[in-house]
């Protein structure tokens, strides 16, 4: 097997940049293929702090994985869907999560 060099362009280094944080699979399953508020979200993310929440949706949105809808209502309404680069990722955690299922680990 040939061994590849992990440098700045090897695309998992470069994946796992963007889907490795703790929480970022857990947001981008619990969004799915439906539109979610902050407050659902919130709700089904036990553990995870207001501030975390906040800096991680930031980040997928800038990196293209979540779209966010904020409507100028009061009060505030936000609302977040997965785009389609997101999407593709779903089969990716699913994967990810048979592996678990079948290796009880």
């Amino acid at each position: 097997m040939e061994i590849k060099i992990s440098d700045q362009n090897c695309p998992l280094k470069k994946t796992l940049e963007i889907i490795g944080g703790k929480w970022t699979m857990l947001i981008i399953y619990q969004i799915n293929e439906r539109v979610i508020r902050y407050g659902e979200l919130k709700r089904a993310l036990v553990g995870i702090s207001e501030k975390m929440l906040i800096s991680q949706l930031k980040f997928l949105a800038e990196k293209g994985i979540v779209n966010k809808n904020a409507f100028p209502e009061i009060p505030p309404r936000v609302e977040y869907s997965l785009t389609p680069t997101g999407k593709k990722l779903l089969p990716v955690i699913n994967q990810i999560i048979q592996f678990g299922l079948d290796h009880e680990l």
